[in-house]
């Protein structure tokens, strides 16, 4: 996630402009991604399932889940750095196939600093009926990119 460059100074994000920023990434709109929280060393981006995201077993790709969970945690890390941050690295554990109406990756600081913010992102999967499992954990680090 990095803010559109042109500005010397920081940014201040609020979910607009960070949904912006996710929109601005071309994967993003192929899959459909929405930021629908955002703040408070916090994140959430939603993904419509549909068939084109599946693998062949019927269940929500593997890469869809990774996806959501490296944008949302780099989101969540952005709340607490600012705008040009970068994830280091991630772990996903994956839990059960994902099915369902909606994926919902959610994101929380775990340990913020200067250098670098350590985050968990819980995936879910929310069916017609409402009813949520969680699918896939993940944790990461998310540091600040030099501008220059």
């Amino acid at each position: 996630m990095t803010a559109p460059h042109g500005n010397d100074s920081p940014q201040e994000l609020d979910l607009a402009l960070a949904a912006k920023l996710l929109d601005a990434q071309p994967f993003s709109r192929l899959v459909g991604a929405r930021l629908t929280a955002f703040g408070d060393g916090a994140a959430t981006i939603e993904v419509d399932i549909r068939a084109e995201l599946h693998q062949q077993n019927g269940f929500l790709h593997g890469g869809v889940l990774s996806y959501a969970a490296d944008n949302a945690l780099t989101f969540a890390g952005g709340t607490v750095l600012g705008a040009a941050v970068l994830t280091g690295g991630f772990s996903i554990q994956y839990v059960r196939p994902a099915t369902g109406r909606t994926l919902v990756a959610r994101a929380q600081v775990a340990h913020g600093g200067r250098r670098q913010a350590v985050v968990r992102c819980d995936l879910s999967t929310v069916d017609e009926d409402g009813t949520e499992k969680l699918c896939a954990v993940a944790q990461g680090t998310i540091l600040p990119v030099a501008q220059g």
